[in-house]
This record gives structure tokens, sequence and C-alpha cells, in this order.
């Protein structure tokens, strides 16, 4: 539901609820571009460290990594949105998010190239995603807000680290993997 939505909803009896009229959002660079995830969907930020690689995963999953004494998997968002993988540099960062489903709460680590600064931005400065001309899946695009007469790109973690979707890509890998492991013990 859009924040414009939330705004005509909040009303209690006769007098209206006061809602925020900003938004704070962590930016971050990837490929040479500046995107943003809500502030209160992130755990924490951690710098890069060795992360162990998980086999027959989508390439986008790049590993794992030990937070805590849990395992928490690592996406890398260039390839996630079909660009090429994520360099590693001595900014790189992993953004760990906290993604809510239907039985309970992830926690899934985004793989940047370097994390800005936290945003307040109005809720007038966010426009709807656009339709067409994005190089993005809109769905992932939760809107677009004009910081310093320059766009970002406000990322709908929820949709974008969907764990159902994740999951169903890793099976139709594995299922591939599996097709042509066995095509290739075929022909030998």
């Amino acid at each position: 539901m859009g924040a414009l939505t939330l705004l005509n909803k909040a009303v209690k009896g006769d007098s209206a609820v006061q809602l925020p009229t900003t938004v704070q959002y962590l930016s971050f660079q990837l490929g040479g571009e500046t995107f943003a995830i809500g502030i209160r969907s992130i755990r924490e930020i951690l710098e890069y460290e060795y992360l162990t690689e998980v086999p027959m995963m989508p390439d986008f999953l790049r590993g794992v990594m030990n937070l805590r004494g849990s395992v928490v998997p690592v996406t890398d968002l260039a390839l996630r949105f079909g660009r090429s993988q994520t360099e590693l540099g001595r900014r790189t960062c992993v953004v760990i998010v906290e993604i809510d489903d239907e039985q309970s709460q992830q926690l899934i680590g985004v793989l940047v190239d370097a994390v800005h600064e936290v945003l307040t931005i109005s809720l007038d400065d966010i426009e709807p995603p656009p339709q067409f001309g994005s190089k993005l899946r809109t769905d992932f695009i939760a809107g677009m807000a004009c910081v310093d007469n320059r766009f970002i790109v406000l990322l709908d973690i929820a949709r974008v680290l969907s764990v159902e979707e994740m999951t169903l890509l890793a099976g139709i890998n594995q299922r591939l993997g599996n097709s042509m492991n066995e095509e290739s013990h075929a022909s030998q």
C-alpha cells in the first residue's frame, strides 16, 4: 500500500492521526548508480568478509556468512538486477536486511559497492516507479526520489529479496544443473 494511500486512510474517529511526512533511506552505490533501501528494513552494515559459496545456487546468491552464529545468505544485487558481478573493493559492504515473509523474519545480506548516507526524504519528493525505461523490473522499485536534483531509485527490498522467488530460482538452477550433469554422463 503506497504512502499516499496510508495518509488517506489514517483517520481515527473524527480526528486525523498524525503521520510522518518524511521517510529515512540508506543510500548506496551499485555499478555506478545510487539506490536506497528503507532504513526500517536494515539491521546493520558490515565490511565485506569471506563468503562460503554454496553449490548449485543461482549466481546472484554469492554465498553465506556467519553472523554471530547464524547462517546468512548474501545476495549480489548487481547480479540480481541482471548486471555484471559486483567487483570487490575496499569500500564493498554487506548490508544486512530483515525481510518479513508469511511465516518468519529472514536476515539476508546485500552486497553493495559502497554505502553513502542515511537520507531523510519528504513523501512529497517521492514519485511512483516509472512504467517503462528503467533497467530494473518495475516491481523492484518502490519509488523514485529527487534528492539534490538527481533521482535515486528507492528499492522495494522485500520484492527484490523475495525468499519465495529466490527459492524457486535456486530450484530451477539445481534442476538445470542436474539435467546438464545427466546429459554429460549420458554422452560419455
